[in-house]
């Protein structure tokens, strides 16, 4: 989102919250990205990990699973304090979507900086086997690497992004915000895309966005975004359906292109697809 004008400030399951959350934020036996934990699976695979169980390392495979802080079935994005959950599954998707990385969006109004949301990327696991031809590049480098994010964008597997207010915003602004970032990144819309962005406007036109609104944008496949907006817990239906490959293509570059909105996201997914692929 490039700005916010004036602020007034898909189904999924999972655990509750714990009541009393542990500050620590890592997994132990000191994993490089902390928002990752394993489990078995039978595609990819990862040489060691540390077993508190049996406090030794053993050989396993691995799916993402974002461990947090003080509970596996929640990561905490750390500037913002939004809890995300490590895995759920979004209305029209055909499977469980993992926690691959959290950031937020910053404003500055008058050289302050103002947070206006937190965000969290889900993937589906089964996408990473696809970029082996990244296994061991470091987080900066995949950070920088234009042809990955266009290869895991173009790849047909489920994608979803979490928004989560943490400012009262109107739709309105929210949208005029999201457009004058888009825009720019279709230079000749065709019909179709215009009709897309219509019908992706109406989704906030005259609808308040309060502290705590999760927005879900998820990309079924590449020529298709599902979009959900839910004011109370996570929402069971699809708000309306954005069939232009231009207009997902160009909303994945404003968060994951050369000039991301939120960097700390772009860090943050860069960082766990390293500590994957290493």
């Amino acid at each position: 989102m490039v700005g916010l004008g004036s602020i007034s400030t898909p189904m999924c399951t999972t655990s509750p919250l714990p009541s009393k959350p542990n500050p620590r934020n890592h997994f132990p036996g000191k994993l490089s990205h902390p928002l990752l934990g394993f489990h078995k699976v039978h595609s990819l695979s990862l040489s060691t990990h540390f077993s508190p169980q049996k406090n030794k390392l053993t050989q396993t495979h691995f799916t993402l699973k974002a461990s947090s802080v003080g509970t596996a079935d929640y990561t905490e994005e750390p500037a913002t304090k939004v809890k995300f959950r490590t895995s759920l599954s979004v209305p029209d998707c055909s499977t469980s979507l993992s926690l691959l990385g959290t950031g937020y969006r910053e404003k500055v109004f008058a050289i302050i900086g103002v947070k206006v949301y937190a965000a969290g990327l889900y993937v589906n696991p089964s996408i990473l086997s696809k970029l082996d031809a990244w296994k061991g590049r470091s987080a900066a480098q995949i950070q920088d690497d234009m042809p990955l994010f266009k290869s895991f964008f173009e790849d047909p597997m489920e994608k979803s992004l979490q928004i989560v207010l943490v400012r009262d915003v109107d739709g309105k602004t929210f949208w005029d915000a999201l457009d004058e970032a888009i825009s720019p990144r279709i230079k000749a819309p065709t019909p179709v895309d215009e009709s897309a962005l219509s019908t992706f406007r109406g989704i906030f036109q005259g609808r308040p966005l309060n502290k705590g609104t999760s927005i879900f944008l998820t990309w079924p496949h590449p020529s298709k975004m599902l979009v959900a907006v839910s004011s109370d817990g996570l929402p069971t239906s699809t708000d309306a359906t954005i069939e232009s490959p231009n207009v997902g293509s160009a909303l994945f570059d404003v968060f994951f292109g050369d000039a991301p909105v939120s960097p700390s996201l772009k860090t943050s997914v860069a960082t766990g697809l390293a500590t994957i692929l290493k």
